[in-house]
């Protein structure tokens, strides 16, 4: 049973939100349709192309990029949790969503969002072993390695899906179920709640904050270490070659955490909901965009093993 905020009750519990997403008429409509589209189809084909041409080259069969397979995979997968649902909503008068798939569409993005932060320390990790121990770097990252750190990243993002989902669907809601976002997320659900959300609300910064300073400390430390072994090497090449690798990651990993920092670990996150909305489209939509095109542009190994898949295709 749930209440409304005039203090009079609702005989039936929720079975529905709707998702208000931006505001605007057919035209704005039509136009927020068309970004998010293109948006989403770059983010897919990109992906996509990452994820066969890491699989199909023998020569990409390394840690780096069995990392970056599963990156590319982690982002294919949340884009496609939420953005389907928000091109429907754009072209709908209803938008509506029932409460167990909001439910469900929440404990996906929040597994794979999760998943992803936690993949991008890995990400640093495997390339501190790589360029501060390259001798130790084949037994240090055999394959069996690989695999449970990645299932770690996996185990830590189901973890903290779990606990927020759980946190987050035993409140009770109004009758006012309109949700001021293009997505079933913390923020605009605590609005709806019509108990006290102060334990919710330090649970998200708690677990959010701990998670992404984490996250982000072992990223520091591992390019902190990083740095001072380029800067100790002779080559001038050797160096500028390290720094354009791990540049991509450290752009991939700005973009990501601070979009994540502005929306989940700061105290007063949740009450701008129009910020959130931009914030949300950022990393739903632009950073799984931009993740192939970083590495892919930005890494001489991918771009020949494009090459030469292109070639191969030519060929036959």
């Amino acid at each position: 049973m749930s209440s409304l905020r005039n203090g009079n009750l609702s005989l039936m519990p929720l079975q529905e939100f709707v998702l208000d997403g931006f505001g605007g008429g057919p035209q704005s409509q039509a136009l927020l349709f068309a970004l998010f589209l293109a948006l989403y189809v770059v983010a897919v084909l990109g992906n996509l192309t990452m994820m066969v041409v890491i699989t199909l080259d023998a020569r990409l069969h390394s840690p780096v990029y069995f990392f970056l397979k599963n990156l590319s995979f982690v982002d294919l997968c949340y884009s496609s949790v939420i953005t389907p649902k928000a091109l429907a909503n754009f072209l709908s008068s209803s938008k509506v969503i029932t409460f167990e798939g909001c439910a469900t569409q929440f404990f996906f993005f929040s597994l794979l969002v999760t998943t992803e932060g936690f993949l991008l320390a890995v990400m640093a990790y495997d390339r501190f072993v790589a360029i501060c121990s390259p001798l130790r770097y084949p037994i240090s990252m055999r394959s069996s390695v690989c695999a449970r750190l990645m299932l770690g990243c996996y185990c830590g993002g189901c973890l903290n899906s779990i606990l927020q989902t759980s946190f987050t669907f035993s409140l009770p809601f109004c009758s006012s179920n309109h949700i001021d976002h293009f997505l079933c997320d913390v923020p605009p659900l605590l609005k709806l709640a019509c108990a006290d959300t102060t334990v919710n609300e330090l649970v998200l910064l708690g677990i959010c904050g701990l998670i992404i300073v984490g996250t982000t400390l072992v990223v520091l430390t591992s390019y902190g270490y990083i740095t001072v072994t380029i800067l100790r090497m002779c080559s001038g090449r050797g160096r500028h070659k390290l720094f354009s690798t791990c540049g991509s990651h450290m752009t991939a990993v700005s973009l990501f955490y601070g979009t994540l920092f502005v929306m989940y670990a700061q105290p007063g996150a949740v009450q701008s909901m129009e910020q959130g909305k931009v914030v949300s489209v950022f990393y739903t939509l632009v950073i799984p965009m931009l993740n192939p095109l970083v590495y892919s542009l930005r890494n001489k190994d991918v771009k020949e093993a494009l090459r030469r898949l292109g070639q191969r295709h030519t060929a036959t």
